[in-house]
């Protein structure tokens, strides 16, 4: 078949395929996702589904660029690419059930549209702050590297999310790894209603990728031939040398961001301009007037593909509503797990906080060969705090890897190597710095397995925590940003001994964990540590000392100052808890104990406003009121940013207010 032009169609194909079963499946596949959009407006004008994120006149990106991968290789959509989904030859059935919010469907009702994954067809779904699945596919990229498969991952965006953080960071990431990710971006004119003249100054977003030495592209995304046979030339390149490349599809969005919000913003000249490049009509005209394909075959294809919608859709319409169980609710935050103890042994050695911490991360990077550590000079130079130091020459480059200053795509990569099966570190440099990398922990790494049962075997480093002069941006104590989000575990030890343990548990552990490790306590404590592999079961709290006129509650540093201080008040009466654990919280101990003495005060580093130490008197109070002979204390530090003089530092942290706290509460 000749390339030729013909008045019969606006896109102009130019094509090297001259095989007519390959142009028909094309057609058939560019097709489908088109009649079920048709179908869907219908249903949404009915009320039988509450929302769309209409594709047509895009389906040529999804359709070409999902035919031109293997299946095995991982797909990153976003809210317009239906065809990714039909391409992968995804029932219908649980397509509509996920619109339904039917339990058959990916989420189990719990979330909606196309924002799930499904390892089965590997693809993996988009959350609505657009950015953060850049990052993860770096993340698939690299596991997929990391184990010479050969493969590629494409990931998708709008013109609208390149203006993200997010954006930047992932290419400059893929960038510098090497990482053979597809980088799709769907420029469709419209971010919601800001067009692009509004979004960037640059002529092609194409042009971005020479600033991360990228190989880009731009791709008429309306022509499903140029789609796919280029996207089939630059996927088998990336194969053999893995590399990142960012292609450009110019396309438009014939409807409303989503239908609510219509397109009265859009010319109508503008809007006829695109109505005659219809990626669907013209490569069916294309195909009939080269007599590729019939009239008759094309409405076979149509009733073929009509009957699937409407056989699929009954089955989706009498399943029944989804039944709202507590049970399950909860048990599906998290990822199951088993805590697999692995008591000490006889032997111990003397050991720093910081040695113990370290001689963790070594001896669960042997025991996981599928662990990877990631942060800011953590390789060569062992880390700001030379926690990995000697790492590097101990398990390679691949395994122990710098990473430029960019949080947030590096908590998504992690998250990718979790899709992928593996386990990752992250080490933020100062746990002050985790704001930045804030997004996808809160919102994908913690929600990630109760949408789509995907668990995130991510464990966050967080060196933390005042008492060393290092000021605002470097002395936070900032557990209680993440002790109230459902689906990540919290952990703060206090003790050598306790730091090795829990940090082996959190290796294990196939859930999100923050770990806070507290600055001071690195080269200030040390303790008989066992030596070898051993593991410390989280949520249970440990109590250092024991009494019966008052509880002490507290973790971290905070546990340090009540020792000192009740050797200073020589009281001998008190119970000294340890949480260890935030989250999950040892609620039993505490109550236990405060039924006991009566009395409770909680320690806290952090300013008291919204803090874990107001969670737990909350508690106590909602729990315990009927043994309490006193309110409830709270001490924390002062109601300001944590300050770099000594002596402000000093007045700022809570250790005189507890002194002069528990005498108050110990005579009430």
């Amino acid at each position: 078949m000749s390339s030729v032009d013909t008045s019969q169609t606006t896109i102009q194909y130019k094509s090297s395929i001259h095989d007519t079963e390959t142009l028909q499946d094309l057609y058939y596949a560019i097709l489908k996702p088109r009649m079920i959009e048709e179908k869907m407006l219908i249903l949404l004008r009915q009320g039988k589904i509450s929302k769309w994120f209409s594709g047509i006149g895009q389906e040529a990106i999804s359709v070409g660029v999902t035919r031109a991968l293997y299946k095995h290789e991982y797909i990153l959509p976003m809210h317009r690419n239906l065809g990714v989904f039909t391409t992968r030859e995804i029932p219908l059935k649980r397509l509509f059930a996920q619109w339904q919010g039917k339990a058959s469907g990916f989420t189990k009702g719990r979330d909606r549209s196309f924002h799930f994954g499904t390892q089965e067809f590997n693809i993996v779904g988009m959350i609505s702050h657009l950015g953060p699945q850049l990052g993860v596919a770096d993340g698939i990229a690299l596991a997929s590297k990391l184990k010479n498969e050969g493969s590629v991952t494409a990931v998708f965006t709008g013109e609208g999310g390149t203006s993200e953080g997010d954006f930047h960071e992932a290419l400059n990431i893929a960038s510098v790894w090497d990482l053979p990710v597809l980088f799709c971006i769907e420029n469709n004119g419209y971010g919601l209603s800001t067009p692009t003249t509004e979004q960037y100054r640059c002529k092609d977003l194409a042009d971005r990728g020479a600033g991360y030495g990228m190989e880009a592209h731009i791709i008429d995304g309306n022509n499903i031939l140029e789609v796919y046979e280029k996207i089939l030339e630059i996927a088998e390149r990336m194969r053999v040398e893995p590399r990142p490349v960012l292609v450009e599809f110019k396309t438009f969005r014939m409807r409303g961001h989503e239908e609510a919000s219509g397109t009265k913003y859009v010319p109508q000249e503008l809007m006829d301009e695109w109505q005659a490049k219809d990626p669907v009509i013209n490569f069916e005209n294309y195909l009939l007037e080269h007599k590729v394909i019939s009239h008759d075959q094309i409405s076979e294809m149509k009733e073929k593909i009509l009957l699937e919608i409407n056989e699929h859709l009954d089955i989706a319409n009498s399943e029944a509503i989804v039944s709202a169980n507590l049970d399950t609710e909860l048990n599906d935050v998290y990822a199951n797990y088993n805590f697999e103890e692995v008591k000490p042994g006889s032997t111990t050695s003397e050991l720093r906080f910081i040695d113990a911490i370290a001689e963790s991360v070594s001896g669960s990077m042997e025991r996981h060969p599928d662990l990877v550590l990631m942060g800011q000079d953590i390789a060569d130079y062992g880390g700001v705090f030379k926690i990995t130091d000697g790492l590097l020459n101990k398990y390679g480059k691949e395994r122990i890897r710098n990473t430029p200053i960019c949080e947030s795509a590096i908590v998504g990569a992690a998250m990718g190597l979790s899709i992928k099966g593996m386990k990752a570190m992250v080490e933020m440099q100062f746990s002050d710095f985790v704001s930045s990398g804030f997004n996808p922990i809160v919102n994908y790494l913690a929600k990630v397995n109760y949408r789509w049962n995907q668990n995130a075997d991510v464990v966050i480093r967080m060196p933390c925590g005042g008492s060393v002069g290092a000021g605002p941006f470097h002395s936070q104590t900032n557990e209680a940003w993440f002790t109230k989000i459902p689906g990540l575990k919290v952990i703060y030890p206090a003790f050598p001994a306790d730091a090795k343990g829990l940090l082996n548990t959190a290796f294990n552990d196939p859930n999100p964990i923050l770990y806070f490790e507290h600055k001071a306590l690195y080269r200030s404590i040390r303790q008989e540590v066992p030596e070898g592999y051993y593991t410390t079961e989280f949520g249970k709290a440990s109590l250092i000392r024991e009494g019966s006129n008052v509880t002490i509650i507290t973790y971290g540093a905070g546990v340090h100052w009540a020792m000192k201080i009740l050797d200073e008040l020589k009281i001998d009466s008190a119970d000294l808890l340890d949480l260890r654990s935030l989250q999950p919280l040892d609620q039993e101990a505490i109550c236990k104990s405060v039924t006991k003495t009566g009395k409770a005060i909680v320690l806290t580093e952090d300013s008291l406003t919204g803090s874990f130490a107001s969670e737990i008197a909350a508690m106590i109070s909602e729990e315990c009121f009927e043994s309490l002979d006193a309110p409830v204390y709270r001490v924390g530090s002062l109601e300001t940013p944590i300050p770099f003089a000594k002596e402000l530092e000093n007045q700022y942290l809570p250790k005189d207010r507890f002194k002069s706290k528990l005498q108050e509460l110990l005579n009430y």
